[in-house]
């Protein structure tokens, strides 16, 4: 079977002003069937951008007719065709291998014939460097010529944040808030730490989670994460959570203010004897515990409260219901159980923990 054929050479588009161009240098000589170059005469060309192999997905496709010279040489800048499939501002040239594949019709129409595949050894850099791409929650570090570091963010909005210097501060803000990759790094969506001596909170984050703080709900406010002792600082990195949990966040105004994480479990503190209870367990899904209390009667049961008191943290706190409306108030009386007689009964109790310690809870007989 006869072939078509068409040397390839690729060449990387030149910066030569401050506007990156939106193409790279494409050069071929055209044969005809019998091998022969095609002087002067119309070709046209499906030229396609794949990721990762010679035979993965389209990226972009576009087509050119052109004519050729003499000695059947075409020079087309590919970017600059008719496209069909995507668009090559939209190729992310920073990730992944890429790959061109040639398609040529001898007779200028759009019968192509596939002439070859090859890898781009080099990715058309200019491309590369026209954007900078950051994680969410990140920025660009600046470094003065004093060796200061400075950060660079943009919010979703598109409004700049100049740059503060990163460094530790030894005064909180007033209001401190907690964002990551829970919410997607969306300030408007952060929540606030109480201060409770120290500014605290709770929720549960799954392994690999990334938190920072924020001084108010908004993508333009100062950002703080870590340092590399674990302190918090101004523009510091994302602090990483390691394994699945529930979390109590906390962040003291000792010097250099460290931040300290402590996953654990609720426990209850029973003002009885003679009751017995089971085992927490913790449902991500619908942010609720649950636990049995097993033989309780008016005469061993007087109530139970939620104990968060990770080992190692600066305060604990208890909760309680001051009202006896299944709400939880912070250091609030003891929780009773209904309808006690003499005759041993037992309970379900379920209940949430908010990120600020409120919460509510049911109790369910058995």
């Amino acid at each position: 079977m006869k072939k078509l054929y068409a040397t390839i050479g690729l060449f990387l588009a030149t910066l030569v002003s401050a506007q990156v161009p939106q193409a790279f240098s494409y050069q071929t000589i055209a044969f005809n069937a019998s091998g022969a170059p095609i002087a002067n005469g119309n070709v046209s060309f499906k030229i396609s951008i794949l990721e990762n192999t010679a035979t993965g997905p389209v990226l972009y496709t576009e087509t050119h007719t052109k004519t050729t010279n003499a000695k059947g040489l075409v020079n087309l800048n590919i970017g600059q065709g008719t496209s069909s499939t995507g668009t090559f501002a939209g190729i992310n040239w920073g990730t992944n291998t890429k790959f061109v594949k040639v398609e040529m019709d001898p007779q200028g129409g759009s019968n192509y014939t596939n002439v070859g595949v090859n890898q781009l050894m080099s990715v058309p850099y200019a491309q590369v460097s026209k954007t900078v791409v950051t994680g969410a929650g990140q920025g660009i570090t600046l470094v003065s010529p004093n060796g200061t570091n400075y950060t660079l963010n943009v919010s979703d909005s598109g409004t700049l944040n100049l740059p503060a210097s990163s460094g530790s501060s030894s005064q909180l803000p007033a209001n401190l808030y907690v964002y990551g990759t829970y919410n997607n790094f969306n300030a408007a969506s952060a929540d606030l730490l109480r201060t409770n001596v120290t500014k605290i909170g709770y929720k549960y984050l799954p392994a690999n989670s990334q938190i920072k703080f924020i001084a108010a709900p908004n993508a333009s406010a100062q950002n703080y994460g870590s340092d590399s002792q674990g302190n918090l600082v101004i523009n510091g990195t994302a602090f990483n959570i390691s394994s699945n949990g529930f979390y109590k966040i906390e962040v003291t105004n000792n010097p250099g203010n460290p931040i300290k994480t402590f996953n654990f479990s609720p426990d209850v503190l029973l003002n009885t004897y003679g009751s017995t209870q089971s085992p927490f367990t913790y449902t991500p899904a619908t942010n609720k515990f649950s636990f049995n209390i097993t033989g309780a009667t008016s005469t061993n049961f007087t109530g139970f409260k939620i104990s968060l008191s990770p080992g190692g943290a600066t305060n604990s706190e208890a909760l309680g219901d001051n009202l006896n409306d299944g709400n939880f108030d912070i250091g609030g009386s003891w929780i009773t159980l209904p309808n006690l007689t003499t005759t041993p009964k037992s309970f379900k109790i379920e209940f949430n923990i908010n990120f600020d310690a409120t919460g509510s809870y049911t109790i369910t007989p058995l």
